[in-house]
């Protein structure tokens, strides 16, 4: 069989760019330490509500004995709850959302906070707002016809101004 050497080099350009993105993925994944997670936790959609971190009086900002927070979420056709949570800037924040319904996608834009929501999971994303503002919360995961009203709004304010929540009791707004 008879390759053309036009053919032949082509052939070497296509499996020389293969190798090099092989090695960009192989060497992200080892220099960052980037790997799937190892540590999945299910949970039952249908009775969500009824389960000890996602019942409706556990949602919301609570704070840690370390200091740090942590926000409990439900997503849900169409919407999350809370509506609206207050964080403190320069913390660290750990957000744990679990799906009534569907798959749902969670982005706030200008950060790095943003996950997919899979029904029966528990999806965990740990993150820290650096200044004030107001950034809202939106599904990236269409989910439905009224997906384009799916929204929540994070309020950061400035660390000094955030009343702190004793004994790890849920801060509402």
């Amino acid at each position: 069989m008879h390759i053309h050497p036009l053919e032949r080099r082509w052939i070497y350009v296509v499996l020389a760019v293969i190798g090099i993105l092989l090695l960009a993925i192989f060497y992200t994944a080892i220099a960052r330490n980037i790997h799937p997670p190892s540590h999945i936790e299910t949970i039952d959609s249908a009775s969500l509500h009824l389960s000890e971190e996602f019942a409706e009086d556990k949602l919301g900002v609570w704070t840690q004995p370390d200091g740090t927070i942590k926000v409990t979420l439900v997503a849900a056709r169409y919407g999350f709850y809370p509506r609206e949570i207050q964080l403190p800037a320069g913390t660290q924040v750990t957000f744990r959302i679990a799906s009534a319904d569907v798959l749902h996608g969670i982005h706030i834009p200008m950060t790095n906070m943003g996950t997919m929501v899979v029904p029966g999971y528990v999806s965990e994303i740990t993150t820290t707002f650096p200044k004030p503002g107001e950034y809202p919360m939106l599904c990236n995961e269409y989910c439905g016809l009224g997906h384009d009203h799916m929204w929540s709004k994070v309020t950061v304010v400035a660390k000094e101004s955030w009343p702190a929540a004793p004994n790890a009791q849920p801060v509402r707004r």
